[in-house]
This record gives C-alpha cells, structure tokens and sequence, in this order.
C-alpha cells in the first residue's frame, strides 16, 4: 500500500484531530526498564474533575476504540487513553506478558502524570488489565467498569466447548487477522450485526497499517492470558464494579459475566445490553455510555434487584 491513498490512516489522523478536540494531547513517556508509555491526556488537568482512566481491548489503537466516548466523558472527567504495551506506540524490552505487567506500567504511567486516584473503564483485554489494577492498586482505584472482559475464565473452559474456538492459536489467528478473510471472520464474531459488504482492499489495508507490528508479542499477550488460569487464583476486588456484557457475546460468553459476578458478589452490579456481541463499544455505543454514566457520574449504588428497560437488564 506504499505510496497509495490509505483509509485507515486517513481515519486515523481524523481519530487525533478528534482526540485534540476533545481537550486532549498525545504524549509519550519513558516509565523505565525499557518501557515506552503512549497516552492521550488532559491538555489541562482540573483539579475540580475526577479522573478517568480507559483502556482498550486487542485490535486497533485506543483512539479507534474509544473514539466515541472522549467528547462526553471529558466533559465530567480527566480522561487518560493509553495505549497498552505492543498498541500504537507503547512497547516494552521486559519479556514479561502478563497483564499484571500491563497493570503496572499503566500505573506507574498514571504516577508520572500525578494521578493517585481514578476511576477505570477496560473493554475486554483492557478489562483484563484493569481488574489487575484494582487487585493491585486498591487505594488508587475508586470504581471499577469491566465491558465483556473475561476475566473469570479457566484454562479448562476451552476445552470444555465453552468458546468458539478450539484453541488458544485459533482465538489468536482471529483476534490478530492476517488475511481478509480472518478479519472478516473477526467482524463477524464480535458483532451482532457485522457489516455485509466489506471489500478486500480495505480489510488489506486495515491489516497493513493496525496488524502488523508486534505480531508476536500480542500472540504472546494471548497465550498468558489463557495459560493455567483459574478462578480459584482470582483476587476479589474491593471497589464498587460494574460489569457490562453483550447479550450474545461470542468471544467471551455471557456465563462468564454471571460468574464473575457471583465472584464478586453484592460489590458489582451487571447490565446486559441486548442485541449485542462483544464489540459494545462499537456496536452499542450510546447504550454503553448510559451505563457508564449512571455508574460513573450518577452514582448509582450497586444492587442485586433486576431492572428491565431501554435493552438492558440490571443483575
């Protein structure tokens, strides 16, 4: 695609101009040990907002991933979008893949920008780090928003039929498409209504310019995230959570929300947004929104009492 006009990157640089709009700026900082942070910032902190941290899932770079929600949110917050290590500009020297790792340059990314206490949004993988934030962190952690993020999951649910896949190497050869045909594949795993007409040439370009650097390394993120996980090992965070969940999430199926929900017990509350997958921040992105602010701004207390309304239902 050398030298011919690319879609992606043209939707990209429309991403930054969208990013600076909202108040924020792209920065990049060096936290040590051969790790290079990159997070879009407050171009001015207030001290009178609290701050919100939001952290993506695999595919693109954050801006693609949360795009829809920095206009409103920075509104009522500080927001802070990195992205995390081998996504965008974020890499790493340390061999560690662990999203413990992960969790902890984000926080000691959020420690050179002096930021002690935050709230979290994670989508998916990002939940993954954030709920290791928490259990890590807990006096820098206020609440806690996990959007389709697995984290309940065992090693042993893959080989009970759980998922759509058979394997660890298949979910990875979706989840980090190399052809056309395997992000057509992806599209049509995580929505409920993928797009039908999606031609070749732009899903190449997407590959080219999002799916190739640090190949190996987000496998590596993949396979850590699965190797001999249990739920007995998972620590019980302590801040008011809330889980949001596509109705008929296909990565990580719903099961595995109610099960972290027993998990955590009265602590969080769960909305489970109808006709959905597991792109939500895609998919649903107004509905997403509506959950994040009732639980972020209007401080609804948890509650283990079943709400039907708007496409949602309250756990």
């Amino acid at each position: 695609m050398a030298g011919c006009f690319s879609f992606t990157a043209s939707r990209d640089r429309c991403y930054r101009l969208s990013f600076s709009n909202a108040g924020l700026k792209s920065t990049t900082t060096d936290i040590g040990d051969g790790t290079i942070m990159h997070c879009w910032l407050p171009k001015t902190h207030k001290n009178s907002k609290p701050s919100l941290l939001l952290l993506h899932g695999m595919g693109a770079n954050a801006m693609w991933q949360w795009n829809d929600f920095v206009s409103p949110l920075t509104r009522r917050f500080n927001v802070y979008v990195p992205d995390l290590l081998f996504f965008g500009e974020s890499h790493t020297t340390r061999p560690d893949r662990s999203e413990s790792f992960q969790a902890q340059c984000v926080a000691a990314l959020m420690e050179a920008h002096g930021v002690h206490s935050m709230n979290l949004v994670g989508i998916s993988y990002g939940g993954f780090v954030g709920y290791s934030m928490a259990a890590q962190f807990p006096e820098r952690v206020v609440k806690v928003v996990l959007c389709c993020a697995g984290v309940c999951l065992e090693e042993k649910d893959m080989e009970e039929g759980m998922f759509k896949v058979k394997s660890v190497g298949e979910a990875a050869g979706i989840l980090l498409p190399e052809t056309p045909e395997k992000m057509k594949q992806l599209v049509e795993l995580t929505f409920v209504k993928p797009i039908k007409v999606m031609p070749t040439c732009f899903l190449t370009d997407f590959i080219d310019v999002m799916c190739t650097e640090y190949r190996q390394e987000k496998k590596e993120l993949i396979e850590t995230l699965y190797k001999d996980r249990k739920l007995s090992n998972l620590p019980k965070i302590t801040q008011p959570t809330l889980i949001i969940w596509g109705e008929q999430d296909q990565v990580f199926p719903l099961e595995l929300a109610h099960r972290l929900k027993r998990h955590l017990g009265e602590n969080a509350q769960l909305v489970v947004i109808k006709k959905a997958g597991h792109a939500i921040n895609l998919e649903k992105s107004k509905e997403l929104y509506k959950s994040l602010k009732s639980f972020l701004v209007d401080s609804i207390s948890p509650s283990t009492q079943e709400n039907h309304s708007n496409g949602h239902k309250l756990d």
